[in-house]
């Protein structure tokens, strides 16, 4: 099943110092941390913040390119978790059937950002992402998990990097 979620915020994981965006859902009942590359949070913070840039970067590129095409995108969705790797799919619609494009849920989640297309996450990935070590070391796992455990989600505002 799938689960619509928004995005709570974007942080820096204070062991790794790697972007996190925070996705929730609308009941504040499921949150799921994912780790992104600093690039791809810059992208996604731009739109947050509704900072325009002066020629278009590359997830604006995308969304010029589809809608060019007489595309829309549907929805994203946050697949699948494997080997602490998370994986995305970007449903097009497009001449009356839909395609559905595999992506990073970072790349993803700019795109939804910038088309205003909802952001879902399979029930599943949320329920691995629990059982998951996204760290190495056996400290830093156990800091990580109860920093993201004590996190308010008031305080999961805007993005600070």
């Amino acid at each position: 099943m799938q689960i619509e979620m928004s995005i709570k915020g974007l942080m820096v994981d204070p062991i790794t110092n790697t972007p996190i965006v925070i996705l929730r859902d609308k009941d504040g009942q499921k949150v799921l941390p994912i780790w992104v590359g600093i690039f791809e949070a810059n992208a996604i913070a731009l739109q947050i913040e509704n900072i325009a840039t002066p020629r278009p970067m590359t997830h604006d590129l995308l969304r010029n390119v589809i809608h060019d095409l007489k595309a829309e995108v549907e929805k994203i969705v946050v697949c699948d978790l494997q080997e602490n790797t998370f994986y995305a799919l970007i449903y097009l619609a497009l001449n009356g059937g839909t395609v559905a494009i595999d992506a990073r849920p970072s790349d993803a989640i700019a795109l939804a950002l910038r088309t205003r297309a909802p952001i879902f996450v399979e029930d599943s990935v949320i329920d691995n992402a629990k059982t998951v070590d996204f760290t190495t070391e056996k400290a830093d796992s156990d800091r990580l998990h109860k920093w993201l455990e004590s996190l308010d989600p008031d305080d999961l505002g805007k993005y600070k990097m």
